[in-house]
């Protein structure tokens, strides 16, 4: 008895194994594109060229390193915004500024009140399920008299959202828009506390449940020393978290576009860096949302007033936009709504 019983447990765990293989094999043959050229053509509208504009302003010494708060932080928010409505990408109805204002009462004491700045492009066919692409712009300021630029952190993921609302802007000005809406998030107090994406999760201006997913960019311009030798490569961190569908769909759009080494290391549970719980993604996925981020790793210059535009590595920068891109019109533009679901 006790062998037929033992036998009998191999072969449930074999099919058991086998069903499993066979539901990961049919989700990754799912996901195609079957609008590579189209995705081809805004791909390339995303440049190094405008990627080093955007950076460059965003880290000039004139915003002071951007502390949550202070002037420097609210002319860069300022320049967000003017970017968004010379492009004629809508603020929301609720919010016509551009402008969430995250008060004084939720922030560390001695900050002063700041503010998310958001634009969105609406859906044409499922306009009330929404698709995010954050980076947050404040920095660290002025320390002992040297300002923190933050060129890579977080000019890099900053100028990367600003490139990609253009490109859907085109897309869809040529008829080809997204089929849910794409909201920018460009979240403040980050730096502090990842305050200004928890005051929005708590305080949405889209309706939280019918977020689709979150796709976070914190530092994207740069090579980390455990890749010197191998530039093409970005960190992926919590893609298979809440949907293995999203993971899937960030591997094809970098096997179709991009063709990065995407490393997780950083994604694993055990990660004695916690970067998972350290950027903005994680108060979107305390809300049960699909989310990743895209991260380039620590390197010599990171929290130092050396982080500055004339290190960023664009041409890297902009294939890994690139990437973002690709994933995030997938998301966009797919029939079917991605599922939070683990497999």
């Amino acid at each position: 008895m006790k062998l037929l019983f033992a036998s009998a447990l191999i072969l449930v765990g074999s099919c058991s194994t086998l069903r499993h293989s066979e539901r990961i094999e049919n989700l990754k043959n799912s996901i195609s594109y079957d609008d590579k050229l189209t995705v081809d053509k805004y791909l390339n509208t995303i440049t190094e060229e405008e990627l080093k504009l955007h950076v460059e302003e965003i880290s000039d010494d004139k915003y002071e390193g951007r502390m949550t708060g202070e002037p420097g932080h609210n002319e860069v928010c300022n320049y967000i915004r003017s970017y968004y409505f010379r492009q004629n990408i809508k603020a929301p109805e609720s919010h016509p500024d551009y402008f969430q204002v995250v008060p004084k009462e939720v922030l560390p004491e001695d900050v002063k009140a700041s503010q998310n700045v958001i634009a969105y492009i609406e859906g044409s066919q499922f306009p009330d399920e929404y698709i995010y692409i954050s980076a947050h712009s404040d920095h660290e300021g002025i320390i002992d008299g040297q300002i923190y630029n933050g060129a890579d952190d977080n000019g890099s993921g900053t100028a990367a959202v600003l490139e990609m609302a253009e490109a859907f802007k085109q897309a869809t000005i040529d008829g080809n828009g997204p089929k849910r809406s794409i909201v920018f998030l460009h979240v403040t107090a980050e730096e502090i506390g990842l305050h200004g994406s928890r005051y929005y999760t708590n305080n949405p201006i889209f309706p939280i449940e019918n977020t689709v997913s979150t796709l976070n960019i914190d530092m994207i311009g740069r090579v980390d020393e455990d890749h010197k030798d191998n530039e093409d490569y970005i960190y992926l961190i919590g893609s298979d978290r809440i949907s293995t569908e999203l993971h899937f769909i960030a591997q094809t759009a970098n096997s179709t576009f991009t063709n990065l080494e995407i490393d997780y290391t950083f994604n694993a549970e055990k990660d004695v860096n916690r970067y998972y719980y350290r950027s903005d993604h994680y108060n979107f996925a305390l809300k049960g949302i699909p989310v990743i981020f895209f991260f380039n790793g620590e390197h010599e210059d990171y929290t130092k007033p050396t982080d500055i535009a004339e290190k960023i590595n664009y041409p890297l920068l902009s294939k890994r936009t690139k990437l973002i891109f690709a994933t995030a019109w997938y998301l966009a533009n797919s029939n079917y709504k991605l599922k939070a679901e683990k497999i």
